[in-house]
C-alpha cells in the first residue's frame, strides 16, 4: 500500500471529455485529491462525487483540484457527471493499470463471491507530487468535509513552510 510520504505515481487518464489529464501538470501548482471509487451510478459512489462537487470551490481556494478514478468509460462517466449535475473531472481507468498503480485494485468478496474491484481510497497529494495522506476504505458519508480538512490543513503547513524560508 502507498502511503504518506511516498511519490505519487505518476499516471495520464481520459476523462469524461476524452480530454487527458496528466498528474505531472499539477506539479507546483496544485495540491490534487486523488480518490478511486468502485463504479458510476451506485450510490455510494454517487454521494461522494455529489459531495465533492458541492464543495469543489472550497477546494479550489486552496490550489487544489478533485479528481475521481474508475474503471468506467468516458461515455459512462459523462452520463454520470450530467444526470447528477458533477463538476469534478472523473478519469476513466479501463484497464485498471492506474488503480493498480495506486494499488487500488483488490480481490474483495461480495456476497461469498470473490472478484477483483477497486477499494475505495483517497489520497491527498502536494504540489510538490508527494502523497501526504492514504486514506483506504473510506465511508462516502462526509468524507468530502474529512478530506478537505486534511487539504485546508496541508495549505496552512505550506504556507508557514514558505514563511519560514
Amino acid at each position: 500500500m502507498l502511503k504518506s510520504g511516498d511519490i505519487a505515481p505518476a499516471f495520464s487518464l481520459p476523462d469524461a471529455d476524452m480530454e487527458t489529464f496528466d498528474l505531472a501538470s499539477t506539479a507546483g501548482k496544485h495540491h490534487v485529491v486523488l480518490y478511486f471509487y468502485p463504479r458510476d451510478k451506485t450510490p455510494g459512489c454517487t454521494l461522494q462525487a455529489a459531495d465533492f462537487s458541492d464543495h469543489e470551490d472550497e477546494f479550489t481556494r486552496y490550489d487544489c483540484i478533485v479528481v475521481g478514478v474508475s474503471p468506467d468509460d468516458c461515455l459512462t462517466h459523462a452520463e454520470f457527471r450530467d444526470d447528477e449535475g458533477l463538476s469534478i473531472r472523473l478519469l476513466s481507468d479501463a484497464d485498471t493499470e492506474v488503480c493498480r498503480l495506486y494499488k487500488v485494485w483488490q480481490e474483495r468478496e461480495v456476497d461469498g463471491v470473490k472478484k477483483m474491484g477497486v477499494r475505495r481510497s483517497t489520497f491527498i497529494i502536494d504540489k510538490q507530487g508527494r502523497i501526504r495522506h492514504a486514506l483506504y476504505d473510506v465511508t462516502p458519508r462526509g468524507h468530502a468535509a474529512a478530506v478537505f480538512e486534511l487539504v485546508k490543513e496541508l495549505e496552512s503547513q505550506n504556507g508557514k513552510r514558505n514563511r519560514q524560508e
